[in-house]
């Protein structure tokens, strides 16, 4: 026998046709192909697409797959494997870093730096995230991975590992190279990995200007950076993240925006000129804010222990496995969604920690959305008869 715990959230409303996250296999869910059934955004890239960020979710693309060069967009995946390395503990942000000669020998975008100058990861990662700095990039590389090419090895390693099948890096900045491709989708999955795992990374993309200090044999200078990615100041809701341009590979962006708790990315890849990569970046996240309404439960209310029969515990308490979203890409209201709890009101020794208990089930309009498993918090023994006998004793004596 099951009891349910109904809570209502809003009122009912017709079922429309909308999209659900799932983190797991338990969570089901419907998606809407809505990238399909959207008349064209007239955008002037040839490639684009728009990624809600928290439950990954494809609100529009247009040849997202197309294998292109990224320039310095690429450098999200090297703040992503700096920060894996800040994660771990190889790397700190008041660590110090030596320029090598190749290091400082990058040409393309850069910040100046010499041979056998030292700078801290922090001023490293301002270098890359705010003034795209090939010479920070090459550096850090040399760092974590002792070259760039074993660096690289990584990076697509780490891309293999996001499902980016459209990606092969070939150099850790982005400066041209045959064979040195990836796609709008691609680049959405390693900028969701980045924002998503490490979202200090704003603290430094977001910063319009600072200062640098060059410290070598020739003295101290000040060196001045200046953020690439102009949309911070044209867009309200803008918060990061790389540009990139080249002569091949045009002007290319993925921009991040946050508006209402809902977070954005927006890539734009091979723009003919820099305002129609903001224009059309502006234009996607215009789409997103207006299109997209996401449904957020954190799953932290408590919930009642279960009876236990036959256990060397009377009780057994239970928790929700993961917070639930769901994500609707047609403008549908979602606040008549309704929470419902399904647990047994007792159940038999013995118990497993992390087996299934039973579910929260969340439904819209009489329909089902999606479920969160909920998992018992502890193992349980089968009660012996000298558990028995213990427990009989204690009764008597207390």
């Amino acid at each position: 026998m099951k009891f349910f715990l109904s809570m209502l959230l809003g009122i009912n409303l017709a079922f429309s046709p909308v999209s659900a996250f799932t983190t797991t296999d338990f969570i089901q869910f419907e998606e809407a192909d809505a990238a399909a059934q959207e008349p064209a955004l007239n955008l002037a890239a040839p490639s684009a697409l728009l990624m809600e960020a928290s439950t990954g979710t494809v609100i529009y693309e247009k040849n997202s797959h197309e294998a292109l060069r990224p320039a310095s967009v690429t450098k999200i995946m090297t703040m992503l494997l700096i920060f894996d390395a800040l994660s771990s503990g190889q790397l700190s942000l008041d660590g110090t870093v030596t320029v090598s000669a190749y290091a400082a020998s990058m040409g393309g975008s850069q910040v100046f730096l010499e041979q056998g100058e030292t700078q801290t990861v922090e001023t490293m990662i301002k270098c890359i995230s705010v003034a795209s700095a090939n010479d920070a990039c090459v550096a850090m590389s040399e760092a974590i991975a002792g070259s760039e090419t074993e660096f690289v090895r990584m990076m697509n390693e780490r891309a293999k590992g996001l499902g980016m099948n459209d990606t092969n890096f070939v150099n850790c900045c982005g400066l041209e190279a045959d064979g040195h491709l990836t796609s709008a989708y691609d680049i959405a999955l390693m900028s969701r990995e980045l924002i998503t795992k490490y979202p200090q990374i704003y603290d430094y993309c977001s910063i319009w200007m600072e200062n640098i200090t060059h410290t070598t044999a020739k003295g101290s200078s000040e060196f001045g950076l200046t953020n690439t990615n102009k949309l911070l100041k044209q867009y309200e809701y803008a918060t990061g993240l790389k540009t990139g341009y080249t002569s091949l590979s045009k002007y290319c962006i993925s921009a991040t925006a946050e508006k209402d708790g809902m977070e954005l990315i927006a890539v734009i890849m091979a723009a003919p000129d820099p305002p129609s990569r903001m224009t059309d970046a502006t234009t996607l996240l215009n789409y997103g804010f207006g299109r997209c309404r996401l449904y957020t439960d954190p799953n932290d209310d408590s919930l009642p222990a279960i009876e236990v029969d036959r256990g060397v515990a009377e009780y057994v308490n239970v928790k929700y496995d993961i917070p639930f979203q769901y994500i609707t890409t047609d403008g549908s209201d979602l606040s008549g969604i309704e929470k419902s709890i399904e647990l047994p009101e007792r159940v038999d020794a013995p118990i497993k920690e992390n087996d299934i208990a039973g579910r929260a089930v969340y439904t819209l309009g009489g329909t089902e959305i999606g479920s969160v498993p909920i998992r018992y918090t502890a193992n349980v023994d089968a009660a012996t008869y000298k558990d028995y006998f213990c427990r009989t004793l204690q009764y008597f004596l207390t």
